[in-house]
């Protein structure tokens, strides 16, 4: 799937959403990346996974219903197996990185087999929250460390999160694309201020 097809897609649902109705820093939006990886431990510590077999189980029961139907019934089976397990924060914290690039115009790379690899490969020897935190902390060490351009940090928390859902065997797009489905069916802001 082309990440970047994704990125416009995220954007769009923020913007329809009410999440850009006024000028937000860099700071903001890495902000609420961060709180969707801290959401994640939150789910790990609590051993709170998706049940991908029972959902696609229920979906697949609904293909007789009308349209109506079968978007209720997407939400509830949504909110019943997926939201708020580590799959889903993981998910959401790469739809904000997503449209955070649309939002400042910024263009995913072409993440290489090779550096998909190293980046799963990175994941070796840490804890599920070292692994977060390594994340998480990209924008301040890449940035003083290496000089990286707000592009490269944005791109490198992306190659990140990917690296470490393939680690744990989580189909990332698979949840990313579910997520999205159901973002583009909620409410202004998702009932929040910001």
């Amino acid at each position: 799937m082309d990440l970047n097809e994704l990125r416009d897609r995220a954007y769009k649902t923020a913007y329809e959403h009410g999440f850009h109705d006024k000028e937000l820093s860099n700071e903001h939006c890495l902000c609420l990346v961060i709180s969707e990886l801290m959401e994640a431990v939150e789910a790990d510590r609590k051993g709170r996974h998706a049940d991908v077999v029972k959902f696609r189980e229920w979906q697949g029961n609904s293909l007789a219903l009308t349209e109506e139907t079968r978007v209720k019934r997407f939400k509830e089976d949504f909110e019943a197996y997926i939201k708020d397990t580590v799959e889903d924060e993981l998910a959401d914290a790469a739809i904000r990185l997503l449209d955070l690039a649309g939002y400042r115009g910024i263009t995913i790379e072409t993440f290489t087999e090779e550096m998909i690899f190293e980046s799963t490969e990175s994941c070796n020897d840490e804890s599920f929250t070292e692994s977060i935190y390594a994340i998480a902390t990209i924008p301040v060490r890449f940035k003083y460390e290496y000089d990286y351009s707000f592009d490269k940090q944005l791109n490198s928390m992306l190659l990140g999160i990917i690296g470490l859902s393939n680690y744990m065997g989580i189909d990332l797009l698979w949840h990313v694309e579910q997520k999205m489905r159901y973002n583009e069916l909620r409410e202004n802001k998702h009932g929040k201020r910001y």
